[in-house]
């Protein structure tokens, strides 16, 4: 079995409950393994010589109220490679464990407290861990974006000691993703050289499709005709430049919003969010 040698943050936001997994390795598609969440319940990160039933394990012992030395007592018991195994896990009401068996490539080790849990091996040394865990615990951003940034401060620490190759951000909240759904954001960078920065990238394309708009306000009559005229160059929308908002000039608009993935950004109306008609300026242009 090949070691997924790795540095890894699993979390929970006090103020929401949502609950994450942030991870980067040298390993390709480390999102696909290493991660496993669900929301109201817990999340796990499993590494190292990853046994992937400590996911869907570990989050049926907390659904049945585990506590966490009882799941590892359980883990102990039924998996004969402990020693090689490295996790991490945050139930949903804050508490954590992180695990690092003894016979772990070095430099392995974690730390946990209160709502996350940081863990790692064959990185160049603790300051990995310490740059994770401190600017998770220091910065004032979202909760994803602070997941990105530890994730981004430990790979500039040092990260894995043989390089980079692959990232992975996964957050659960109870109907916060697409359509209702409990995951709400699920990026993977799985074969990039320089993977954490390029799923700070992602982040802010997430944020700007999918965030849900609480700040649309009025269109004036000037971008109104901006956007006519624009819907007209692409060819939806064969009406008057008015500067007036009618139904054609909407049914135009929606198919735009289609077409650039915005559905969850534009509600109906001559109502925008400022940062969806800046970026619709910058990219379309005049």
């Amino acid at each position: 079995m090949t070691p997924i040698s790795t540095f890894s943050l699993v979390a929970r936001d006090p103020q929401s409950g949502d609950l994450a997994v942030a991870v980067a390795s040298k390993f390709l598609a480390v999102g696909a393994v290493v991660p496993w969440l669900e929301a109201g319940v817990g999340a796990v990160a499993t590494q190292s010589y990853a046994n992937p039933r400590f996911g869907p394990q570990g989050l049926a012992l907390m659904k049945a109220g585990a506590g966490m030395e009882e799941i590892l007592a359980t883990l102990r018991r039924t998996d004969p490679g402990l020693h090689t195994r490295q996790f991490g896990m945050v139930n949903a009401q804050g508490e954590s464990l992180s695990f690092t068996g003894n016979e772990c490539h070095g430099w392995a080790g974690g730390k946990s407290g209160e709502n996350f849990a940081a863990q790692g091996n064959i990185l160049s040394g603790p300051e990995v861990i310490d740059a994770l865990v401190d600017t998770f615990l220091s910065t004032s951003l979202p909760f994803p974006e602070r997941l990105c940034a530890a994730l981004l401060a430990a790979d500039r620490a040092g990260g894995d000691r043989r390089g980079r190759q692959s990232a992975s951000l996964t957050v659960v909240g109870i109907g916060k993703g697409y359509g209702g759904m409990d995951r709400w954001i699920d990026l993977r960078v799985d074969d990039h050289p320089d993977p954490c920065l390029e799923l700070s990238r992602l982040l802010e394309i997430h944020r700007l499709l999918f965030d849900r708009s609480e700040k649309a306000e009025p269109l004036g009559q000037e971008d109104i005709a901006w956007i006519q005229r624009t819907l007209t160059r692409l060819g939806h929308y064969s009406g008057e430049v008015t500067g007036s908002w009618d139904e054609a000039t909407e049914k135009a608009f929606r198919a735009l919003v289609g077409i650039e993935n915005l559905e969850e950004r534009y509600d109906g109306g001559p109502y925008l969010d400022p940062v969806v008609l800046r970026y619709l300026r910058n990219k379309l242009g005049e």
